[in-house]
């Protein structure tokens, strides 16, 4: 796949986007914002934790999104008892008495890690290595996963029993953190619908690994004017208490505020954002659309805006 210009690059993104959109709206019904923030974090190379109760379609969406593009996948479902090495592999004996290392299912393209929370920080650290550096440590040797490579968590907001919440250093490496709601009426109609008759929709794939990662490229070839970065950075830096910068309702609210991989985060999603809706350069309305689900899971309130009710949602709209 080769182009004569990146602007012929971005035409095609952003009709690839389009088509995506399209084989994923056969069996994902509504959710057009999630979907849409999943493939900005695809085309960005960042992961994505997708927050929601049980029944709203979380490990469907993944699934049909990796059938959507040419992808190798796995799942792996999170248990109190389930260890490192049954996520990244381990070294076993052969039938010749020697060491050689059996794969686990991080080594795959797409890594559906489901119900994150239900593990131990032990086996919740064995991703970090693999989010942050696309390689795992087994027994002292390194192994480069496959590239291009996505972990996508889910987890359950509700059941808090015999849960282990995810620590802010690994919250920090998911670039998005999206929020699942309720459908609309008229869309449970129509999930309904589709569910309980024998029509099983088949979903064409759009992309191959080789073109996500020239996307990829291309979205970080993508000028952005000072401006925009300038509003960006001030945007994370309003959201760090009592510090030169801060917001006055952040030094209120907030306990924590963002760090330097939010930033970085909201220009490559804003970059991203504009491409897929067909502009060739982002502008502050990109970054502003891609805001909430960055800094949503980054910020950490106080007791007081914990008392007063007020939601990290609320404070993140006031400083845009």
């Amino acid at each position: 796949m080769t182009f004569a210009s990146d602007k012929e690059a971005a035409d095609a993104l952003a009709r690839s986007y389009q088509k995506l959109r399209q084989e994923i709206g056969k069996v994902i019904i509504g959710q057009e914002e999630v979907v849409e923030l999943v493939l900005t974090a695809v085309f960005s190379q960042g992961h994505c934790l997708l927050v929601g109760v049980p029944g709203l379609a979380k490990t469907l969406l993944i699934q049909t999104i990796a059938d959507s593009l040419d992808l190798s996948f796995n799942r792996v479902q999170f248990t109190p008892d389930l260890m490192p090495s049954d996520i990244v592999g381990s070294e076993t004996l052969n039938q010749q008495r020697d060491f050689h290392f059996v794969p686990g299912p991080i080594f795959a393209n797409i890594v559906l890690a489901d119900e994150i929370n239900r593990t131990p920080p032990k086996t919740q650290a064995a991703l970090l290595e693999s989010m942050q550096e696309y390689a795992v440590t087994v027994a002292g040797k390194r192994y480069p996963l496959q590239r291009p490579f996505f972990v996508l968590a889910t987890q359950n907001p509700i059941e808090q029993e015999g849960t282990y919440p995810l620590p802010e250093a690994q919250l920090d490496r998911f670039m998005f953190n999206i929020e699942l709601g309720y459908p609309s009426y008229e869309a449970e109609l129509q999930i309904v619908k589709n569910t309980t008759s024998d029509t099983k929709p088949t979903v064409s794939k759009i992309l191959h690994a080789a073109e996500i990662q020239a996307y990829q490229q291309l979205v970080r070839r993508v000028p952005v004017a000072d401006n925009v970065v300038e509003y960006a950075v001030s945007l994370v830096h309003k959201t760090r208490p009592n510090t030169g910068r801060a917001a006055a309702r952040a030094s209120q609210l907030l306990e924590w505020g963002a760090g330097p991989r939010a930033s970085q985060h909201l220009i490559v999603g804003a970059k991203c954002h504009a491409l897929l809706h067909g502009k060739y350069s982002p502008d502050i309305e990109d970054v502003k659309a891609v805001a909430l689900p960055i800094l949503r899971h980054r910020l950490v309130r106080n007791f007081k805006a914990e008392a007063e009710g007020v939601t990290v949602e609320q404070i993140v709209k006031e400083l845009l």
